[in-house]
């Protein structure tokens, strides 16, 4: 299962490198959310896929599953949904003032030459 897992995060990170290096901002933006997609995946599949249960005092189970990454995971998805959200404002605030959301016509070095 981890040879699966890491195919598939560096698929992520594949695919996320080439929308980022993009001219389109919102090819960007979903670079970037599919970059943090890949990054939890690579936490959980590093922290080890076993089966077990949860760490609670009463119970008494054979192994037991750490509760650390998946809490990091967790805070990582919902701090990644907050930025992907601020980049999605700004690109149709951005989109709104200029009209455009090609990196190379967003610059002004047109007229300033």
């Amino acid at each position: 299962m981890e040879i699966i897992m890491a195919v598939v995060v560096g698929i992520l990170f594949t695919s996320a490198v080439y929308l980022m290096l993009s001219k389109s901002l919102l090819r960007i933006i979903i670079g970037t959310a599919l970059l943090s997609h890949g990054a939890h995946l690579l936490i959980l599949s590093v922290s080890g896929l076993k089966g077990g249960a949860a760490p609670l005092l009463g119970e008494h189970a054979k192994d037991y599953v750490d509760p650390l990454p998946q809490a990091l995971i967790l805070t990582a998805i919902v701090i990644s949904f907050g930025v992907t959200a601020f980049f999605l404002v700004l690109a149709y605030r951005a989109y709104q003032e200029l009209g455009t959301d090609n990196m190379d016509q967003m610059r002004g070095n047109e007229g300033n030459d």
